[in-house]
């Protein structure tokens, strides 16, 4: 079976250089992390044009993930959602499970349930709301033919949680069998700012690692930071492999920082 994806990001603000585009890198490490094979990454206009062709070629060319960010939003021209309903050829309405959610985000935060609010609960007919654990607007799972299309807010917070909390589990149930290990360590002593060039030469070590830090302390009086390391891989040993290579340099670096690490 074919493991292709396409990453799609959607926004006038990308296109102009207002906004640098995070979401497709972060996206395309994950990605390749499952074992998905990223062969194109997108960048479109907030224009129904655009969208509708980029959608439909993905599905003509069989890709097997398409992941989009951006224009779930309530204002004017987010229209990712009304876009996708159109390449897909479905009505676009109401989906009764997203309204639940967004009813629910509204009460919650004491705020009303307007018309451009609403719009945020539409989704192309057939398709499966996301829940959004930071923002408003639900993600969306659609399938058509063999493609799996996945839409996701613009903002980063959002995409991520949304991507981590139910996309992730489920692109690792349906995708290639591989081998994940994960192993954590903490440290104490070293405020996450000046972890962050270590994690990101760990990062660069392997295509298949991700490495996520957890602050616990507080940032300059008492640091202490936990370091998620995951890594995938065809073989098991080799998963091993990778994983202490860069556990090693993690815990190298860090005491060089004059931090120490109180737990592997």
């Amino acid at each position: 079976m074919s493991y292709i994806a396409w990453i799609i990001s959607i926004g006038n603000e990308l296109l102009i250089g207002k906004t640098v585009n995070t979401n497709a890198a972060w996206l395309a490490r994950k990605l390749t992390l499952l074992g998905y094979d990223v062969r194109r990454i997108i960048t479109v206009p907030d224009n129904e044009e655009d969208e509708v062709e980029v959608f439909r070629d993905a599905i003509k060319r069989g890709v097997r993930v398409v992941i989009s960010t951006g224009g779930l939003g309530p204002t004017f021209d987010d229209k990712t959602s009304e876009y996708l309903a159109k390449a897909l050829n479905r009505k676009y309405v109401i989906n009764d499970e997203a309204l639940k959610l967004v009813i629910e985000t509204f009460k919650l935060k004491g705020l009303e349930l307007t018309e451009p609010r609403l719009k945020q609960a539409k989704m192309p007919e057939g398709a499966k709301p996301l829940p959004n654990p930071v923002g408003t607007a639900p993600g969306i799972w659609v399938e058509e033919d063999n493609t799996i299309i996945i839409a996701l807010p613009g903002v980063p917070a959002e995409m991520m949680g949304i991507f981590e909390n139910y996309v992730e589990p489920k692109l690792r149930e349906i995708g290639p069998k591989l081998h994940f290990i994960e192993r954590s360590i903490t440290v104490k002593g070293v405020p996450e700012a000046d972890l962050a060039p270590i994690i990101e030469k760990g990062m660069k070590m392997s295509n298949r690692v991700y490495i996520k830090s957890h602050p616990k302390g507080h940032e300059i009086r008492s640091p202490l930071v936990e370091i998620h390391v995951y890594v995938s891989s065809e073989d098991v040993r080799k998963a091993e492999d990778e994983i202490n290579k860069v556990l090693d340099f993690l815990i190298f670096a860090v005491k060089e920082k004059g931090g120490e690490v109180l737990s592997t």
